[in-house]
């Protein structure tokens, strides 16, 4: 085995942690209890005078991390972390036992410690605690980064997130916004009077979704499963089991490329309402995120980088084709057959791949390339071609797109949602078609799911179905430009010495 090269810093620190043991102090220590938290005692007792604070003598317990330290001989100041930030603490050598302020003299940055004491206000106004008790609690046998520069190293954040909070406030926020987010859409769908569930992370058959999916083997079984890209299919059964109104919020996983935009494993939520359509969906979605944002944010209006998003419907409404030809002037209407679109997609240098010779394809093609990046206020874009829409309802006036939309806000989509297909004949010829796809390369088709369209034909009431993706939305409510910032343990690569 290689021996552990140290800095001369961690082998002080180590040197340190056998003094303790020596002294009979455990430098991995034992349970505290605090009595309160940093932002308790700044929101409880912030807006007291020192005068106020005197009279009212008001003791605390609090555990944290050291992030700074200032030994004055006879006294010092240190600032302790906790989960809700820094709290200054006070310390006098005639207040403390000889061996507790020795302790506080040898501690170092990083270190963990526990303080009783009482709350007071410095001569220079800052809230604080004196400390007449110092307990020695973990031994943090590395330094932290350099407070100006912290992890200078952006990929190092995210590969060493332990480190990242404890040095980046920002991090923090979010970390602790995120569950509050959750909660929102939890309260919002309980709210509306939907029934929360939970389908299986490990799927004999790819749907629900375009994705390539991730494959593992069940021993036992002997079969090979897919990890879920989609939790449609499965809450779908439930509506004709007769549930009405369900939603899952869970994690799902796409074995795909990684950007600011995409991790291979997300969370989403997904809601499906039965007697409800495209329509009532665009209603569900506009309401969800504005009640997400006011219960988290207190606002529908959010900074978006330089720009101000307003998240308050109602949202603005297009279909694709409109979309398109306002971003770029070409007009589907007018394209009646395959020879026309390749025409116009060879015209505008769009590149056609072989399962991708539809109608419906190129003209998605067109949208992604030339219309995707001028939405930039919440904007729900619908008709969808079937054959990018294998799940969702032919549109009764054109059947060669569907009762889908998706909303986008700058350039990004956060949504998508449909009146579901619930004919069992025209589900199992859109699996057909999907098979057919996968045969000329497309990886991210569905396969034929006997079950769901045997499911189907049991009858399933018209429904409206939805997906958000809720690390976007994080990303936005927090003003967060890359999705690794709001998922604590992102994917990455091997670190390269």
């Amino acid at each position: 085995m290689n021996e552990i090269e140290l800095s001369e810093q961690e082998i002080v620190r180590r040197k340190k942690a056998d003094d303790l043991a020596a002294m009979g102090i455990d430098p991995y220590g034992s349970a505290f209890k605090p009595t309160h938290r940093s932002k308790q005692i700044l929101d409880n007792y912030g807006d007291k005078t020192k005068e106020e604070l005197i009279e009212m003598n008001v003791s605390a317990v609090i555990a944290g991390r050291i992030m700074t330290k200032r030994d004055m001989g006879k006294a010092g100041f240190m600032h302790l972390l906790d989960r809700d930030g820094q709290i200054q603490v006070y310390l006098r050598k005639d207040a403390l036992s000889e061996e507790e302020f020795a302790l506080f003299l040898n501690a170092d940055l990083g270190d963990i410690v526990g303080i009783h004491g009482t709350i007071f206000r410095t001569n220079h106004g800052e809230l604080s605690i004196k400390a007449d008790k110092y307990t020695h609690l973990t031994k943090a046998l590395r330094p932290l980064p350099d407070k100006f520069h912290g992890l200078a190293d952006v990929e190092e954040r995210y590969r060493r997130r332990y480190v990242d909070l404890i040095v980046n406030e920002n991090s923090r926020k979010i970390a602790m916004l995120r569950p509050r987010i959750i909660r929102a859409l939890q309260h919002y769908f309980d709210g509306i009077g939907l029934i929360e569930v939970e389908t299986p992370v490990l799927q004999p058959i790819l749907g629900g979704a375009a994705a390539r999916p991730f494959v593992t083997h069940h021993n036992t079984l002997d079969m090979d499963f897919y990890l879920r890209i989609a939790t449609e299919l499965p809450l779908k059964r439930l509506i004709v089991g007769g549930l009405e109104g369900v939603y899952e919020i869970g994690r799902l996983f796409r074995n795909e490329g990684m950007s600011t935009r995409h991790n291979p494993e997300f969370t989403t939520v997904e809601a499906y309402i039965a007697y409800s359509d495209m329509e009532g969906m665009m209603e569900t979605v506009e309401n969800c995120i504005e009640s997400v944002a006011m219960e988290t944010l207190g606002s529908t209006t959010v900074p978006w980088g330089e720009k101000t998003i307003e998240l308050k419907g109602p949202y603005r409404r297009i279909h694709m084709v409109d979309a398109v030809r306002e971003a770029c002037g070409v007009d589907f209407y007018q394209i009646n057959t395959l020879e026309a679109a390749l025409a116009v997609a060879n015209e505008h240098h769009i590149t056609v791949a072989k399962h991708q010779q539809s109608f419906g394809h190129i003209l998605n093609l067109f949208f992604e390339e030339f219309a995707e990046k001028t939405l930039e206020q919440p904007t729900f874009v619908f008709g969808h071609p079937i054959e990018i829409s294998p799940l969702a309802k032919k549109n009764g006036l054109d059947p060669r797109f569907t009762d889908r939309f998706e909303l986008f806000i700058d350039s990004r989509e956060y949504a998508n949602a449909f009146s579901e297909l619930n004919d069992p004949i025209d589900q199992r010829q859109r699996f057909e078609e999907q098979m057919k796809e996968k045969e000329l390369g497309n990886a991210e088709a569905n396969e034929m799911d006997i079950d769901f369209v045997e499911a189907l034909e049991y009858g399933m009431p018209p429904t409206g179905g939805l997906g958000i993706g809720i690390d976007r939305l994080v990303m936005l409510l927090t003003n967060s430009e890359t999705i690794r910032e709001v998922i604590l343990f992102p994917h990455m690569r091997h670190r390269t010495e």
